[in-house]
């Protein structure tokens, strides 16, 4: 499979310390970043469609420290130090699942979460949308299985099986369908 020659990410890269106002305020190692209650860092997150509207949804890896085997969205990930987010997202893409496309940059958000003992996520995270038009090849160190739902269908797994869904990926999509909603609709039918 092409997966065995992209990047896995790794805890040792270097990622970009903001401020509440996004503004880089020093670097750290990526395991650093996760620790204790977690340092604020830049994130994003990639939500991409199908010609139907369904999201792609990918599954985390096993071997992710934090919420391993849950479901997330498209691509979520951290541009590194002295990257720019655009290349950032481009790089996780292709890496993660063999994707080249165009995003719509549409807002961004401070958050933090806790996993158990394994750490937390404290991120300044910018959220993009897009179309999927490639055939998708998951990398398998990163992603243990990937699926596309319908904004119905996934509202009512966030009824049903809100506890297997990563809690940035459930801010996020309630956000886009309440504060974002036009854009949103540009790439998926809401009821």
């Amino acid at each position: 499979m092409e997966s065995a020659h992209r990047t896995v990410s790794s805890e040792a890269e270097e990622l970009i310390l903001v401020d509440e106002n996004d503004m880089e305020v020093g670097f750290l190692s990526k395991a650093e970043c996760h620790n204790g209650a977690g340092q604020m860092h830049r994130a994003f997150s990639v939500f991409l469609f199908n010609d139907a509207g369904e999201l792609l949804l990918q599954q985390r890896s096993d071997l992710k420290r934090l919420w391993p085997g849950y479901w997330s969205n498209t691509c979520c990930s951290h541009p590194r130090r002295g990257e720019s987010m655009a290349v950032a997202t481009q790089r996780r893409l292709s890496d993660e699942l063999n994707i080249d496309t165009s995003l719509e940059f549409v807002y961004k958000f401070a958050y933090q979460a806790s996993f158990n003992e394994a750490g937390s996520e404290n991120e300044l995270c910018h959220v993009y949308l897009g179309k999927v038009k490639d055939d998708v090849v998951p990398n398998e160190q990163e992603i243990a299985a990937v699926r596309f739902v319908s904004p119905t269908a996934l509202l009512a797994e966030f009824e049903t099986q809100s506890d297997r869904l990563t809690p940035w990926f459930k801010m996020e999509w309630f956000a886009l369908i309440e504060k974002h909603r036009e854009i949103l609709s540009s790439y998926c039918a809401l009821q």
